[in-house]
């Protein structure tokens, strides 16, 4: 595909609420109980956001798989507001204490322990349904300041998970973390797994994929598939400005304490809804307009 510099079309605005690691220990505004999600899509919504990114968190305040948590808070998001409800397919990394021990028999050190692939496809039996899913494209290591681990995503795995999705009608969002992972995507086409068009999250400044560069934009935007639609995902100190270019671009856009802790260079995010207005707001200063739910909808070829 080619960048659309002059695009006028409307941009899905996705946010990403909670995320797959940090909890409130590095931003107290990130939205931890399902009440807390649930009244945060809400006002996201009502802020211009189309798609609410979801993960969920366990009475420890980090990620589970339990499907009990995931059922309560897709319940209570879809009661306040129509918001499209997206589930991100890799649950998010739990942080393990104390996994060495000194000579001294002293526990010690830190590591990030990774959701099981069952876990991972027991999503799809989330009740009441989603909207939406995700799927990675492709097996790396997942590198944090945390610990680091290997993100196992499998072709076989990912054929599964996106027949599963077929049979119940989901939405599907491809998240890629390099240029191979676009090859892949476009094997499971090849095996008639997926059928285009495809919405495509391109992953950026991720340790272990692609760094945060202009360069790499481009370079991902030129290798998706004719009629495809896509948002960058960037994190951190890369995240707003990377963001721009893809709206620049003609790319949709993500944003949510997810993807930054930040407002600005030593200002904390004050809530999640602070970051879709500002979305709105570029989006409309070069004449694009924020897509409401049903645009998306249609965009993405979701059930109505």
């Amino acid at each position: 595909m080619k960048p659309n510099l002059i695009s006028e079309d409307k941009v899905i605005i996705t946010v990403a609420i909670t995320g797959g690691i940090q909890g409130k220990w590095a931003n107290p505004n990130i939205p931890i109980t399902p009440e807390e999600q649930a009244q945060d899509a809400l006002e996201c919504y009502e802020a211009g956001a189309a798609i609410c990114h979801i993960h969920v968190r366990g009475e420890d305040g980090q990620n589970t798989p339990d499907l009990n948590v995931y059922n309560k808070t897709v319940k209570l998001i879809k009661e306040k507001s129509p918001i499209i409800t997206q589930i991100g397919n890799g649950i998010g990394a739990r942080i393990a204490y104390g996994v060495k021990v000194s000579s001294k028999g002293k526990k010690y050190g830190q590591a990030i322990v990774m959701p099981t692939l069952k876990e991972r496809l027991n999503l799809l039996n989330i009740n009441p349904p989603p909207h939406m899913h995700t799927i990675n494209a492709g097996t790396f290591e997942f590198r944090t300041k945390y610990g680091s681990h290997t993100f196992d995503n499998p072709i076989s795995f990912n054929k599964k998970y996106v027949q599963g999705c077929n049979e119940r009608g989901f939405g599907l969002e491809i998240e890629v973390y390099d240029s191979g992972h676009i090859a892949n995507i476009m094997d499971l086409v090849g095996m008639e797994v997926l059928k285009p068009p495809l919405h495509f999250s391109l992953v950026l400044g991720i340790q272990g994929g692609a760094p945060a560069s202009v360069n790499n934009l481009l370079h991902l935007v030129d290798q998706l598939p004719e009629g495809s639609s896509w948002q960058v995902v960037t994190v951190g100190k890369f995240n707003l400005r990377t963001t721009v270019i893809a709206l620049c671009m003609g790319g949709n856009v993500r944003t949510g304490l997810e993807d930054t802790l930040y407002y600005s260079k030593g200002i904390p995010v004050e809530n999640n809804a602070q970051l879709v207005k500002r979305m709105v707001r570029l989006a409309k200063e070069i004449g694009r307009e924020p897509a409401s739910v049903d645009d998306a909808k249609e965009m993405l070829h979701l059930k109505k």
